[in-house]
């Protein structure tokens, strides 16, 4: 069974090359362009984990990963931001958010971001 990521960014390039280095390496993607759509989308889908971006059109990437905890607390995530002194806050801890889970774009080398949903999914 293959992995199930969920990428939201606005970003139509970033999300793009996320997805096709993904799909090379066998995970299953799907893409939102916004917090509301991958919320919508949560809705009637699973995924193993969801790589977010921070900066979204409407609501952020914080409060999309707070209320999409509510949906599916079995959910794992990833933040991939522009902000590169960003930490995450009390809320996000406290779903199991740290800086390990916290990727600054642009990422070098994608093979890193592979293995880190593999780790965060209890990978080896």
């Amino acid at each position: 069974m293959s992995i199930r990521v969920l990428i939201i960014d606005d970003e139509a390039a970033i999300s793009g090359s996320l997805a096709s280095f993904l799909e090379d390496s066998d995970f299953e993607v799907s893409i939102c362009l916004s917090a509301e759509q991958a919320l919508e989308l949560l809705e009637h889908a699973n995924f193993d984990a969801a790589i977010v971006d921070l900066r979204l059109p409407g609501m952020n990437g914080e409060n999309f990963i707070i209320k999409a905890h509510a949906i599916r607390p079995e959910l794992k995530y990833m933040i991939h931001t522009g902000s590169m002194a960003y930490q995450p806050g009390a809320q996000l801890r406290a779903i199991g958010l740290t800086e390990a889970e916290v990727f600054h774009k642009p990422v070098g080398d994608l093979n890193i971001l592979a293995k880190a949903i593999i780790k965060l999914l209890g990978g080896a």
